[in-house]
């Protein structure tokens, strides 16, 4: 049955982790936003022409890569701040492909705690409505309250991105730990700082999942 939380009215929805993904209608694209650290580092290793295994990621990311393996049939797109606009023009591509109005579930991964929890997370708030815009402004504006709220909020603050990534829990985090960053080395990925996350559209690179790895989207 319907429910009136799975957005399916709306072409462009916005929810958080897994158990968001699962609250929305199956959708035709789903894209995993996970600022901090995986769609920024993987995207950035994807254009330096490294191809990223799912199974990689899942070890060094409980978040993100979690999402992607539970997107399905979806085609599965990383966006973040660093590849908005590009996320938005394959989403486009897509939807010329299939010649019909194509669904898009933005996923904002957020923090998961040791118990699996998913909190709010602001970079990840930011990167969803950086991409949401994005389609906005390529006409694709058919758009669920959640998700509208998240592409205001990201033009209203743009010009205080890095500030606000930096000083976010997520980055402090990462300051103080390393088990992850070792994970990440180790699997041939450099992982992004903070400061490079922020970088609005520094990226034309999108990741698409396809037979368990994360390859260029052409």
């Amino acid at each position: 049955m319907p429910s009136p939380f799975d957005q399916s009215t709306y072409q462009v929805r916005l929810e958080w982790g897994v158990g968001g993904l699962e609250r929305l209608a199956p959708a035709d694209i789903v894209v995993v936003v996970d600022v901090l650290r995986f769609s920024s580092s993987v995207s950035a290793a994807v254009a330096s022409g490294t191809t990223v295994s799912l199974a990689d990621a899942v070890s060094w990311s409980r978040n993100g890569a979690a999402v992607a393996a539970r997107a399905g049939d979806a085609v599965v797109l990383l966006g973040s701040l660093r590849n908005a606009a590009a996320v938005a023009r394959a989403v486009t591509a897509v939807q010329e492909r299939n010649q019909a109005r194509t669904s898009v579930a933005v996923i904002a991964a957020g923090e998961a705690d040791a118990g699996g929890a998913v909190r709010f997370a602001v970079e990840d708030q930011l990167g969803a409505g950086a991409i949401v815009a994005a389609l906005t402004d390529l006409g694709i504006d058919h758009t669920s309250p959640d998700a509208a709220v998240a592409a205001e909020g990201f033009r209203a603050l743009k010009r205080a991105l890095r500030h606000l990534i930096g000083a976010s829990g997520s980055a402090r985090e990462l300051a103080d730990g390393v088990a992850a960053t070792e994970r990440m080395l180790s699997s041939g990925v450099v992982p992004s700082t903070a400061a490079q996350a922020a970088e609005v559209d520094a990226l034309d690179v999108v990741p698409v999942l396809r037979d368990g790895s994360f390859v260029p989207f052409a």
